[in-house]
């Protein structure tokens, strides 16, 4: 796994010849964050060594090396979940790489169901915290020691700097602000009343199929973590909405002004 990660970490260092400041993770819908970078390279998935490719409606399939506010960024458009079939190596592989490209700022997102009673559809929640309820973990196994340490401290999993950044940026242009913990799941089916239920009652704010083992192995090799969830369906143990992906998609796309301005000014202002 070392080996092809350095391979492919190589690949995109001798293509960009530069050190991105941050990685940014594309989620569900939130695909046009992609036309606020002044793009330099663009990457297909599938010209990259070892790359997996995404199956997913509303994930695109590339990478991209170019400037947003001045600053150097790699935004994956489209990531890799657990449901498409992918093993859990292959669903954090990007953000190894990214470690090996030398970035230490992570900015992640992605679309959930909301189960706290305050959200609404097209809110922008801060990810403050998670439960990790994948059936597969992203550190076990034979530990690689030239990325991080066996066992990993996880009382900040989330950046508070950053955080707190994005509160004020909020506040500056007039955003919800919000906070909430979030829950990943296996899926792909989304959540039953009952499960909504669970959720709430085991401290969940919000849950998805993704992000957790990001994150996890982002704290492992020490990047600081940013992630913003986009509430695109809410649920709960007495309510039974039906949900379909194309609606988390319009969700998506009504946050996104809100999403690009709070992205935009945590590159711009976070050090």
């Amino acid at each position: 796994m070392l080996e092809k990660l350095k391979e492919t970490a190589d690949f995109i260092k001798n293509i960009i010849q530069d050190q991105p400041d941050f990685a940014i993770v594309l989620g569900s819908g939130l695909g046009k964050l992609q036309d606020e970078v002044e793009a330099i390279y663009t990457l297909e998935y599938k010209d990259i060594p070892n790359f997996p490719q995404t199956t997913v409606v509303g994930h695109g399939g590339k990478l991209i090396y170019g400037i947003l506010e001045g600053r150097k960024v790699l935004m994956m458009s489209g990531r890799f979940h657990y449901y498409e079939g992918h093993s859990i190596e292959t669903v954090v592989f990007p953000i190894r790489v990214f470690h090996l490209l030398g970035i230490k700022n992570l900015i992640l997102s992605n679309a959930s169901g909301g189960i706290n009673m305050n959200y609404k559809i097209a809110d922008i929640v801060v990810v403050k915290d998670h439960i990790n309820m994948m059936p597969e973990h992203p550190l076990r196994g034979k530990n690689i020691d030239e990325l991080g340490p066996r066992f990993v401290d996880m009382s900040e999993p989330y950046s508070k700097k950053m955080i707190e950044l994005a509160e004020k940026i909020c506040s500056e242009n007039t955003i919800k602000f919000q906070q909430g913990t979030y829950v990943a799941l296996q899926g792909p089916t989304f959540e039953t009343p009952a499960e909504y239920g669970m959720i709430k009652a085991i401290g969940g704010d919000m849950v998805g199929m993704s992000t957790v083992p990001e994150v996890i192995v982002a704290k492992h090799m020490q990047m600081d973590v940013f992630c913003i969830s986009v509430i695109t369906d809410l649920g709960g143990p007495d309510v039974a909405f039906s949900v379909s992906h194309e609606e988390v998609l319009n969700a998506a796309n009504k946050a996104m002004p809100n999403v690009i301005t709070l992205v935009k000014g945590l590159v711009k202002n976070y050090s």
